[in-house]
């Protein structure tokens, strides 16, 4: 194997941090030296993250956020993922002439979520002020930090349309016309002083509570609200489609908008519960996936052999397809979780997976479901082309221009744990707003516009996230919190990782370490809504004759180069207190940092 796999995981007692770039790990761990726990490191770092990888998250996006508290002693759920404007009907996009909703612009916007759930996380379970979490991103903003090389390749690929199609965006990524090379030093005035206005309305009040409800005030009743109902009312945008169209966005949506928090949704695997959430999100899926490998004997496979990785696509190829026809936000929709999760389902469901890659897309067809079944499946057949398949990565084999997320772990020393997967409102989605130095997301392209299924269009309406972080219980004890960005892929490789982990008994490190994989073979939850039936792409640290043995087995093999798919972050709290950590290798930006 590959040297990689002999790094040690990050150990420490006083608490670990891990996210997807070393500066915003580094800004965690100073929050939690300075008094603060790990609710308050997470929200710093999260901030911090969206000023120095805008490719991959901004103030306009969403969240959600496990999080195990030691005071309450339960594992729940921050949904932060905000739902479909007033006016995002499917009659109003069709009538735009659309009949897939594009993957940037305005119309693909839906109410920006992320900053209301860092705030509810520090209210109900953090210790600090909005000044504390804020103030190292301000510093970063005022006074540069060093760009990402994908970053300055990005923003030197979008120039051109920067400049003649947003030039708001092209104002702040371009500043002088040029764009920022690789490693030097880049500032974002306009939206250091947005966050230092919300500090200041914040500071008006008294209490801590009370300076964070004003601070929810500023953004989703004040200012900047007002900032984003103006733009998206008054500007129309080129995106995707070709053409322009103005937004649907406005102050009232923003104001009868916040965060809340709900169970998980857990299953039972070995001596392990994992929580996930919901249905709207892909996070079922994972779990799903592990209730059709029950029947499998995954301990007695070659971690990085051809039967293991055949078995695991092929029963995560199946769970896909179910979250197809079934997923969708539960306020809206009935979803049918109990018998997707039940071992009488899985058994038959078990009965598909031969030695043999399936190239056709096999939902369950459950009783009192066919009708969505069937439209399901007919809207995918004429809506969803099945090939040259869509990822959502900052892989290096994969496209440039496309968003991607950032991932945060967190556990301090009381026990207090945090996976969250922050994402939306990348520097490539939108115009930055005028006058806030940010931009909005582009979550609405995971709906349809065909109505009557789970994930169609409505106002009100969460859409369909990928976003899926993820915390495990060992023996009833909240033990591992792990996650990664990679829109439909996040649940493959983090399945992938689990499964070495509670199978092959590695060390957190080593488990991340291993060559990674994953299917294509489902319709993409991002524009254009790509398949490739039997798609499977695996990284070239795989051995010759394992690769061999997939192709043989039917499976269109796209092989990756070594080290550049996933980005997995994950920590562990061991029952004595022992803290572990560990980041992946892959592109060099992810950091595991404890003591």
């Amino acid at each position: 194997m590959n040297a990689f796999t002999t790094r040690p995981e990050i150990l420490g007692t006083f608490g670990v941090v891990t996210s997807t770039h070393w500066i915003a790990s580094a800004v965690g761990m100073s929050i939690l030296e300075k008094g603060g726990n790990a609710f308050d490191a997470a929200v710093a770092t999260g901030f911090v993250l969206q000023v120095i990888e805008p490719h991959l998250c901004g103030p306009g996006g969403d969240l959600p956020a496990l999080i195990y508290s030691k005071k309450k002693d339960k594992v729940e759920v921050i949904c932060a993922q905000a739902p479909a404007p007033a006016g995002a009907t499917i009659e109003h996009y069709t009538g735009e002439g659309l009949t897939l909703i594009p993957g940037d612009g305005l119309l693909a916007t839906v109410i920006p979520g992320s900053f209301d759930g860092w705030m509810l996380m520090l209210r109900d379970y953090g210790t600090m002020t909005v000044r504390d979490v804020l103030e190292p991103a301000i510093f970063y903003l005022e006074n540069g930090h060093p760009v990402l090389a994908r970053v300055s390749t990005m923003i030197k690929g979008l120039a051109d349309f920067f400049e003649k199609e947003w030039p708001t965006s092209h104002a702040t990524w371009l500043p002088g016309g040029s764009a920022p090379e690789p490693l030097s030093n880049f500032r974002n005035p306009v939206l250091a002083e947005t966050w230092r206005r919300v500090v200041a309305e914040a500071e008006s009040k008294r209490g801590r509570e009370e300076q964070i409800e004003a601070a929810r005030d500023a953004f989703y009743r004040g200012f900047i609200a007002e900032a984003i109902d103006k733009y998206a009312r008054n500007n129309a945008v080129m995106d995707a489609s070709g053409t322009k169209h103005k937004g649907v966005l406005t102050a009232d949506d923003m104001a009868g908008w916040s965060a809340t928090v709900e169970a998980p949704q857990t299953f039972d695997y070995n001596d392990w519960t994992v929580a996930k959430i919901g249905p709207w999100g892909q996070g079922p899926v994972f779990l799903q996936t592990l209730s059709l490998l029950k029947g499998f004997d995954l301990a007695a496979m070659e971690p990085t052999g051809a039967d293991f990785v055949h078995t695991v696509v092929e029963a995560m190829k199946l769970a896909f397809a179910d979250r197809e026809v079934y997923y969708g936000d539960p306020e809206f929709t009935d979803v049918p979780l109990d018998t997707l999760l039940s071992e009488a389902y899985a058994a038959e469901r078990r009965k598909l997976i031969t030695s043999e890659a399936s190239l056709d897309l096999r939902p369950g067809k459950i009783s009192g479901f066919e009708s969505q079944y069937d439209a399901t499946m007919a809207m995918l057949d004429t809506s969803a082309s099945k090939s040259g398949a869509v990822y959502e990565p900052t892989m290096a084999h994969l496209t440039e221009k496309r968003g991607d997320t950032v991932h945060i772990d967190v556990i301090d020393r009381e026990g207090n744990m945090v996976s969250v997967t922050p994402s939306g409102g990348w520097l490539q989605s939108s115009p930055t707003v005028p006058g806030l130095g940010f931009c909005l997301n582009s979550r609405a392209q995971m709906f349809w516009l065909k109505p009557g299924l789970p994930s169609s269009l409505a106002p009100g309406k969460r859409p369909r996230t990928t976003l899926t972080p993820s915390i495990a219980l060992h023996e009833g004890r909240p033990t591992l919190a792990f996650g990664t960005p990679g829109g439909d892929q996040q649940e493959q490789w983090q399945l992938a990782f689990f499964l070495h982990y509670v199978h092959h008994k590695l060390n957190l490190q080593q488990a991340l370490d291993l060559p990674l994989f994953h299917t294509t073979h489902f319709p993409s939850s991002f524009y254009p809504r790509t398949r490739e039936p039997g798609g499977l792409t695996a990284e070239a640290n795989f051995r010759p004759d394992v690769l061999e043995a997939l192709r043989n087995k039917g499976h269109k093999l796209t092989v990756a180069e070594e080290w550049t798919v996933g980005r997995l972050t994950a920590t562990r709290r061991d029952v004595d207190g022992l803290l572990r950590a560990a980041a992946t290798p892959r592109l060099m930006q992810a950091y595991a940092v404890g003591r």
